[in-house]
């Protein structure tokens, strides 16, 4: 149920409040949903996989990490300048460890 505040002004709508009615808007936000959890997922790995070669600056580490951020910027998990940027620095900071 829709709340409305009328004297500050503010306007807060529950999102389950408008549902679809017809059956491919229903299919379109149950593939959404199950997008937005793959994609967060994997998202998440990658995140782990950058933090886990940060911390140990070993070339196995950051061979794995660069590869995830590959995989990622290739399936449009994050931007390909995002992946190249973060990949530049785990490669600086692996140069530096040596």
């Amino acid at each position: 149920m829709p709340c409305l505040q009328l004297d500050c002004r503010t306007l807060v709508i529950q999102p389950e409040f408008f549902l679809p009615r017809i059956k491919s808007a229903k299919k379109r936000m149950r593939q959404a949903r199950t997008r937005t959890e793959r994609n967060r997922a994997q998202r998440s790995s990658i995140k782990t996989a950058v933090k886990r070669a940060r911390a140990e600056t070993s070339k196995d580490s950051v061979a794995a990490a660069i590869q995830a951020l590959d995989r990622g910027a290739r399936k449009g998990l994050l931007h390909r300048n995002a992946a190249a940027r973060k990949k530049a620095r785990l490669m600086a900071r692996l140069k530096a460890a040596r």
